[in-house]
């Protein structure tokens, strides 16, 4: 089945800033130089990681000869390391292979006109070779049997909240429910909602989730089909040398057998834009599900005010994620940064009822054997979109009070 692409923190998952520079161009041409940045970026991968180890070997060649007798086997794990970044390189050179059918473009052509473009300059920045590694890491997040616990704690209390609302519908009789998943990353939860029977769409804005999505979702056939060293690119807080050396195996299943009376798509481009500005979406969705979604907003007000623009009256929105805010510190761009207090109080006066509120703890993208762990305490809540009837009562209430 082909799960169709329509278009196009740190949590280390990736939402690209916003690009100003190609303002003045043609939007389709801008895509085009995004997804040609993206493309070389994976294209360039294993040179640049390559690169970045030998600088290991370097270093540790340059030891007095003493301490080389003390750490004999370190010299042996730098190798092991570029045996791994060849073996990441195979699946990484597979999706721009696949990219190239998806998008209907040679990847080689674009690529090599990138470089060109670039000069003497380096094709890649450290900030896209940063993505590339991240989106290593979202393949254990999402398809690898390494990341199963943060699905636990993230994904499972969505699809039990879902279960609990449409409980009295059996699988195969809620293909009409229409689920939204902003941010889909690889497309692992919005896959496992419409396992659920939903008929789901996730969206994502970021091409190297787009490019990565799309063949893990259209293109992998079989369990394990890939195996990737996501850990090896760093030597820090490193319990045991064999636990980073060790593969982590892809997909740990096979994103098929979907039930037949489900609709399952991934659309691309800003959500904002996508859903907020086409009239078409407007009251057309039972769900959204926004998981460490929110806080890649510039203005996280237009990302509430749109999820209620585009639910049906009555419809749920289920969250879950921390307040990273992507661009509190990012030049040349606005942010808005709300406590969760405040996040909470302005969703309720657009027009949101809460109905189940609590705090999940939860990693994102860590290494599971590493001896530092980010965790965030999320907000996990569910709220519903009120009817025009009880906003308008409740608009009269505060307005009689004031009176008073």
């Amino acid at each position: 089945m082909d799960h169709t692409h329509t278009h196009d923190h740190t949590h280390d998952h990736d939402h690209p800033m916003h690009d100003h520079s190609h303002d003045a161009v043609d939007p389709a041409e801008a895509e085009r130089i995004h997804l040609r940045n993206v493309l070389t970026a994976f294209t360039y991968y294993k040179s640049h990681a390559l690169k970045r180890n030998h600088r290991r070997r370097h270093d540790f060649l340059a030891l007095p000869e003493h301490h080389k007798r003390l750490i004999p086997d370190v010299m042996e794990k730098i190798n092991q390391v570029d045996r791994c970044i060849e073996q990441n390189m195979i699946m990484l050179r597979d999706i721009v292979k696949c990219a190239g059918m998806f998008m209907g473009i040679d990847p080689r052509a674009l690529v090599a006109e990138g470089c060109r473009d670039k000069g003497n300059n380096p094709p890649v920045t450290p900030m896209d070779m940063d993505k590339v590694r991240s989106t290593l890491k979202q393949f254990v997040r999402d398809w690898a049997e390494e990341g199963k616990a943060e699905r636990d704690a993230t994904y499972r209390p969505i699809l039990e909240e879902l279960n609990s609302i449409y409980k009295d519908l059996k699988v195969e009789e809620r293909g009409h429910i229409r689920v939204l998943v902003p941010g889909a990353g690889l497309g692992r939860l919005a896959y496992d909602i419409a396992r659920q029977g939903f008929s789901c769409q996730g969206n994502e804005f970021s091409f190297f989730m787009l490019v990565a999505s799309n063949f893990v979702l259209n293109r992998m056939s079989k369990a394990g089909e890939y195996e990737i060293y996501p850990f090896v690119h760093s030597f820090s807080n490193i319990r045991l040398s064999s636990q980073q050396l060790a593969p982590v195996r892809v997909p740990d299943i096979v994103p098929s057998n979907l039930p037949s009376t489900v609709d399952f798509s991934m659309a691309a481009g800003e959500f904002v834009e996508v859903y907020g500005d086409d009239e078409s979406n407007h009251g057309a969705w039972d769900v959204v599900v926004t998981c460490f979604f929110i806080d890649t907003a510039t203005n996280i007000l237009s990302y509430i005010e749109t999820i209620h623009k585009i639910l049906k009256e009555g419809g749920t929105w289920i969250n879950i994620g921390p307040l990273l805010y992507h661009f509190e510190d990012a030049p040349n761009e606005s942010s808005i940064e709300l406590s969760l207090e405040e996040v909470k109080r302005v969703s309720k006066d657009i027009g949101f009822q809460f109905t189940n509120e609590k705090m999940i703890n939860t990693t994102y993208t860590s290494n599971p054997n590493g001896m530092l762990k980010y965790v965030y305490e999320c907000a996990f809540w569910t709220a519903n979109k009120k009817s025009s009837s009880a906003l308008s009562s409740s608009s009269t209430t505060s307005l009689s009070q004031q009176s008073q």
